[in-house]
């Protein structure tokens, strides 16, 4: 004999619709096998009851059949005598119907996501959407600042190439719909969750679209101005240094940062001049530089 579908439920015979259905809510979150790998076969069989049963308390029609004692904790018309076939047939009619005919669409909508709703609609048995699966992919910063095209190996063993788009960030995360873990039943397969990781770079940082750098320059260059080479994601440019310049100012390179997939315009590329002294200081320098101090009051902190 069937279990009574209000004590499979755990509610009363006068709990409310609302009241049913969260409860039906609450214990499908707890016993779904898709949700609860680790539980076992015997959660899994009380999941089906408790699917079971509120097939019939979830539709007003059906639960008031039951009641009345028209159709059993399966959803099966009574053979009665006194009310005859045809009440109990009538009674009866629609229980092998889709979810759509008693919420479930719904509730699996609230508990899986909105596509499940789709999937649980088959007629031949609802279905579940599979579970996303997530990887890790490690890159160079210059992948991820250009784009590039790398190939990934799913759990199976299958290969996917995975086009990463220009300006992806470090630890971003990119979905590829439909290539994660089987539903079950008519559900939908779920999706790969690739997460980013960017290699840093010997030269450059990244902040949002812009591009730091840091370029030493000579005393010389800094004092008399110069010409200078400096690297950018898209080759070596000239930077002029104008006579006078102090360690620590940055110059805007425009437009030679990142430019994001989607995104009208790059960042740009900040460059910060660093004066770093020879080695070896020699007589000649030191004696100029004493020479230079004697003549000159100069002291930047007191400005």
């Amino acid at each position: 004999m069937a279990d009574d579908p209000y004590a499979t439920l755990g509610v009363p015979r006068g709990a409310s619709e609302d009241d049913i259905r969260r409860a039906y809510r609450k214990l499908a979150k707890e016993l779904h096998p898709d949700l609860n790998p680790a539980n076992g076969t015997a959660t899994e069989e009380r999941f089906k009851k408790v699917s079971s049963a509120y097939q019939i308390l979830g539709d007003p029609e059906k639960r008031r059949a039951f009641d009345r004692g028209e159709i059993d904790a399966r959803g099966e018309p009574r053979r009665d005598p006194f009310r005859g076939h045809a009440r109990g047939a009538r009674a009866g009619a629609g229980v092998g119907g889709g979810f759509e005919d008693y919420g479930f669409a719904d509730i699996f909508s609230d508990i899986f996501g909105a596509g499940a709703r789709g999937a649980g609609s088959a007629r031949s048995g609802f279905g579940v959407r599979g579970n996303d699966v997530r990887y890790t992919l490690d890159i160079d910063f210059l992948e991820a600042v250009k784009g590039a095209t790398k190939r990934v190996t799913m759990p199976g063993g299958a290969a996917l190439d995975l086009a990463v788009p220009a300006g992806v960030a470090d630890n971003q995360v990119l979905r590829l719909k439909g290539k994660g873990a089987r539903g079950s039943g008519a559900g939908e397969a779920g999706d790969a969750l690739v997460e980013i990781r960017v290699r840093p770079h010997a030269q450059f940082k990244r902040e949002g679209d812009d591009i730091l750098l840091d370029v030493p320059i000579t005393l010389d260059e800094a004092v008399l101005g110069a010409k200078v080479e400096v690297a950018t994601i898209d080759g070596r440019v000239q930077l002029t240094i104008p006579k006078g310049t102090s360690s620590g100012r940055v110059f805007r390179l425009k437009g030679k940062g990142v430019k994001a997939a989607g995104k009208m315009e790059a960042g740009d590329q900040l460059v910060t001049v660093r004066i770093v002294l020879p080695d070896v200081i020699d007589d000649s320098l030191a004696y100029f530089f004493s020479e230079w101090r004697q003549k000159n009051r100069y002291d930047p902190g007191r400005k």
